[in-house]
């Protein structure tokens, strides 16, 4: 069990991770400037994946992360698991499917840099982390805390399918 403390803690790690994703997929679209210039932004021809991928220059799968270094199913998997994840987590919805979807996409980037260039840990960053994170809200259903999960989980459908909870 939950104290409500602990409860309202985890709704603002669900918020604050969200906003990470969206955040991402926001800037990646529209270019805003951060990690994204707007001359390479994804509405302005640029590539949401290309930059990273192409540039994997240690591991064992840098040949493959090259090969589908801006291809088109890249580029629309990626931000839609950006804008996926980052919607379910702040509205509390799906949080199986996005702590699933979010830990995968999160060991792929985490192989992309393995072993991790400039780390002080040979095996976790930032990419385990968020994976932990998002696999702790889903656990914790974090989403029915200040979030739609509570009344999600009510209707039919999600209770003949638990695994959309």
């Amino acid at each position: 069990m939950l104290t409500k403390t602990a409860a309202r803690a985890l709704a603002v790690l669900r918020y604050a991770t969200g906003f990470v994703f969206l955040w991402a997929f926001a800037d990646k679209t529209f270019g805003l400037g951060y990690s994204t210039p707007s001359a390479k932004a994804w509405i302005n021809g640029g590539s949401p994946t290309k930059g990273f991928l192409a540039n994997v220059d240690v591991g064992p799968l840098q040949n493959f992360f090259h090969t589908i270094a801006g291809t088109w199913y890249a580029n629309w998997l990626f931000m839609l698991g950006l804008l996926g994840i980052g919607l379910a987590l702040t509205a509390g919805i799906g949080l199986r499917i996005a702590a699933a979807s979010g830990t995968l996409m999160m060991a792929g980037m985490w192989l992309a840099e393995f072993p991790p260039a400039g780390s002080t840990n040979p095996l976790i960053d930032y990419h385990i982390i968020y994976a932990a994170v998002l696999i702790v809200l889903a656990l914790a259903y974090a989403g029915h805390t200040w979030g739609l999960g509570r009344s999600w989980a009510k209707l039919p459908f999600v209770r003949r399918n638990r695994w959309l909870i």
